[in-house]
Parts: C-alpha cells; sequence; structure tokens
C-alpha cells in the first residue's frame, strides 16, 4: 500500500509505502479508553477544606433533654449537614485517586489503531474535517516541510494540498466557552484541525495555525490523533515521519 509524496506546492514528488501500522483494525473502543485515561491522568487534586462548615463553638447536648443531637448555639452557625452554613454532607476529597489505569499493550494498540484511522477518509468527514474531495490520505509531504520556519510558508502548504479549509473552519468556529470555565483561563473554545507528525522536532511554522497541534513520530499519542476519544483526525505527515511511525 503505497501513498503519494506532495512537494510544497501540492505536486505529485514520488511515493512512499506505508508501514503495516496503517492496516491495523479499527478499535474505537481502545481509542477511547486511552484518551480518557490521558485525561483523567492529567486532573488536579481537588477537594473541600477539611474544617469547612465546622468552625463554630457549636455543641451537641447530647441525650436527655427529648431534643434532636445537633450541635446547638445561640445565634450561631450549626455544624450539621442540613442546616445553612453547616458542613457539607459529602464534600470532594482532594486524596481521592483520580487516575484511569490501561494495559500498555492496550495503549500501545489504541496508538496504531488510531493511527490507522488517519488513512480512513470516509472517518476523517464524519469527524467534520474539511479537506478536497480528491485527496488522498494519508496525506504525506516532502521532508522539505520540516525546515520551514514561518507560519506563512506552513499556510502556503496546506493550501497548496487542500486542507486550508480545515483550519478556516477551526478559526471561525472560535468561541467563548459556557460555563464558569471562561473565568479560569480557559475563556475560548476551538475546534481542532491538522495534526501535523514530523520526524525529529515538532514544526514550529504549523504550530500557531487555528485548531492545529503538533508532534513527532515518536511521540505522537491517542490524545493527538483522536481529541476527545473521537478517531479519524485530519492529519499531515512527512515522508520521514511515515517511516519513523513503523516502530509505534
Amino acid at each position: 500500500m503505497n501513498a503519494t509524496v506532495h512537494d510544497l506546492d501540492g505536486g505529485d514528488a514520488g511515493s512512499v509505502e506505508l508501514p503495516a501500522i496503517f492496516e491495523t483494525a479499527f478499535r474505537p473502543d481502545l481509542i477511547g479508553r486511552a484518551v480518557s485515561a490521558a485525561q483523567a491522568n492529567r486532573k488536579q487534586a481537588y477537594g473541600a477544606d477539611e474544617f469547612a462548615g465546622l468552625r463554630t463553638p457549636a455543641e451537641s447536648f447530647g441525650s436527655g433533654r427529648g431534643l434532636a443531637h445537633v450541635p446547638r448555639s445561640e445565634n450561631v452557625a450549626r455544624r450539621v449537614p442540613h442546616a445553612v452554613s453547616g458542613r457539607a454532607a459529602h464534600p470532594p476529597k482532594a486524596e481521592k485517586d483520580q487516575t484511569k489505569k490501561l494495559n500498555d499493550k492496550e495503549r500501545q494498540l489504541a496508538v496504531q489503531s488510531a493511527i490507522a484511522a488517519t488513512a480512513d477518509a470516509e472517518l476523517v468527514a464524519e469527524r467534520g474535517h474539511a479537506f478536497d474531495d480528491d485527496l488522498d490520505l494519508p496525506l504525506v509531504v516532502s521532508d522539505e516541510f520540516e525546515d520551514l520556519e514561518k507560519t506563512q510558508e506552513a499556510l502556503g502548504v496546506l493550501e497548496a494540498v487542500g486542507v486550508d479549509a480545515d483550519v478556516e473552519r477551526a478559526d471561525e468556529g472560535r468561541s467563548v466557552r459556557a460555563g464558569r470555565g471562561k473565568t479560569r483561563g480557559r475563556k475560548y473554545s476551538q475546534p481542532k484541525s491538522v495534526l501535523v507528525v514530523t520526524s525529529e522536532e515538532p514544526s514550529r511554522a504549523a504550530r500557531n495555525l487555528a485548531g492545529v497541534d503538533v508532534a513527532t513520530a515518536g511521540e505522537v499519542n491517542a490524545e493527538d490523533l483522536a481529541p476527545g476519544t473521537h478517531p479519524g483526525r485530519l492529519t499531515l505527515w512527512t515522508e520521514s515521519a511515515i517511516e519513523e511511525v513503523a516502530d509505534r
């Protein structure tokens, strides 16, 4: 199975034989688990103050008065779960283990399956990416792309090969995030567009384009290839990256 190699002007620069990894069976179940595990393992511990709602002199009268054993103090907040200003009944606890485990072989197979999904035009289109109808996937460009330093040069290559519409889609899809997240340093939400995979160093020229992520063939992971657990991301590979990804 071969793939066409495009030059920086979008022309035909030959072909490259695709490694066997691009024939891996589609396993959306494993891909979803791998991405969920990666997201869970990034979570920061959070929890309520251990003494929240308990900083009051209220004490229980105990038994013998015909009253509920509720701590009471005149004109002071109670420290029980069902009272205003009382403690929370079951607050989040910082010591909770939020991580998720995944077998090494399952994680490896998830990455391999996600890589193979980048060559399925139907999956890529279902994910919402915009690209030319006559474009053959996987999209491979010559190694000259790795030498580009300017963002406009990288954008010019994307236009030449027919995937610039996806960057435009991501740019126009940028919106203010719903919910409290907008006040916590993540005001805007933006769709993902092209993933650029190179051989040695992540592309500095493409990293600032709207929705674009950059990675190397040796370090690209399931979350890069299937953001939000949805496989089939539109991916641009350099010729050397195709050769190196065979070892994944």
